[in-house]
């Protein structure tokens, strides 16, 4: 009885390993492993980088007499901050798709090669071995801005206070923002009027070559510069770069928010409303897709039932799109556009040899060994 027990015991533990028997030609049979390998086929993902520019005005102290005594009619009084949109790349990366997840059974479950992500990479063949890409980090909020440490009081040289005289018993007088804006505009007519001097040989001595001239002459015009800044104001200019990923669906040819832009804040996210939508556009090219699948069915009964599949990938306009503008496109492989196929069970049992895309899932190469 113990004997009869044991017997049982280890025919039941056989036969789910080796499951059911399948003959071949010559009529012997081998076994149908119940178990094999899990893979995935790939999924395209977009990757959008975003450079930003930030402008900072900074209205001058003595704006309001630039007219009075420049003749600068259109000095801003007020300070603002406006963001703008520069510069839009797109780039594509793979990954496994998580809606496309297959196990391989039988002699084709051991003859699989993986990528590093688990996505397959080929059949019977050698596969070089990929190296693992490094990770990429977006950013996705603004980084501080530094002081840069300026300030209109250094440039404008006028004392705060002058001697007083007599009548105030020569108590120290403060000096009104009047009469520093025109002593501020008198240091810029005297720069140019020394330039053209310059210019014009009026001057009672020569530089010695024309090195010190270029020099002197860049002096000058910093110098004049940095005195209109104090009725013109000082404009700024700072570059942010931010990047967001987003994996195109069956709603993407509609468009999707990825992000909001305002001219105060510059990138906000999507779920800020205080700025305007900035969305990707997919738009698969749909004669493709359309004769991919209607050639991704087989007539064979038994396709698919090693569970081997390979995608077809579709072909797709990119467009970012901000303000009903197009500000960015790109044409790209799509994975999950195509279609999906069952490996010809023919190629699976050792005499052939199939490469895959990793990136993709399509079939790079078929080849008898």
């Amino acid at each position: 009885m113990i004997r009869l027990l044991v017997f049982i015991l280890t025919i039941t533990l056989v036969v789910p390993a080796f499951g059911q028997r399948k003959k071949k030609e010559d009529g012997t049979a081998t076994p149908v492993f119940s178990e094999g390998i899990t893979y995935a086929l790939p999924r395209t993902g977009v990757r959008i980088y975003v450079k930003t520019v930030k402008e900072t005005f900074e209205p001058g102290p003595y704006a309001m007499y630039a007219d009075q005594l420049l003749g600068v009619t259109d000095a801003k009084t007020s300070a603002g901050v406006k963001w703008a949109i520069n510069e839009v790349v797109i780039e594509t990366f793979a990954e496994p798709d998580p809606d496309q997840v297959y196990k391989a059974l039988g002699d084709a479950s051991f003859l699989l090669s993986l990528a590093p992500d688990g996505c397959l990479a080929g059949i019977n063949s050698s596969v070089a071995v990929q190296e693992t890409k490094p990770v990429k980090t977006n950013r996705l909020i603004s980084v501080p801005e530094k002081d840069d440490g300026f300030s209109f009081q250094n440039i404008n040289d006028s004392p705060l206070y002058t001697t007083g005289d007599s009548t105030n018993s020569f108590r120290p007088v403060r000096i009104g923002a009047d009469q520093k804006a025109a002593q501020a505009a008198a240091r810029v007519l005297q720069c140019r009027m020394t330039q053209f001097d310059m210019a014009a040989g009026r001057m009672d001595e020569f530089h010695p070559d024309g090195a010190a001239y270029k020099v002197s002459l860049e002096e000058l015009k910093e110098i004049e510069k940095e005195y209109l800044s104090l009725f013109t104001g000082r404009t700024t200019y700072r570059e942010e770069m931010f990047s967001f990923d987003f994996v195109p669906g069956a709603s993407s040819e509609k468009g999707d928010v990825i992000f909001r832009f305002s001219d105060e804040n510059g990138v906000v996210p999507a779920s800020d409303l205080s700025g305007k939508p900035v969305a990707v556009k997919v738009e698969p090219e749909k004669n493709l897709t359309g004769k991919y699948s209607g050639l991704a069915k087989s007539d064979n009964p038994v396709a698919g039932e090693s569970g081997v599949y390979y995608r077809m990938p579709g072909l797709a306009n990119i467009s970012v799109v901000f303000e009903l503008k197009t500000i960015a496109s790109a044409r790209a492989v799509v994975a999950q556009l195509g279609a999906v196929a069952p490996v010809p069970e023919e190629l699976l049992y050792g005499e052939y040899a199939v490469e895959i895309h990793p990136e993709t899932g399509a079939i790079k190469s078929v080849s008898k060994k």
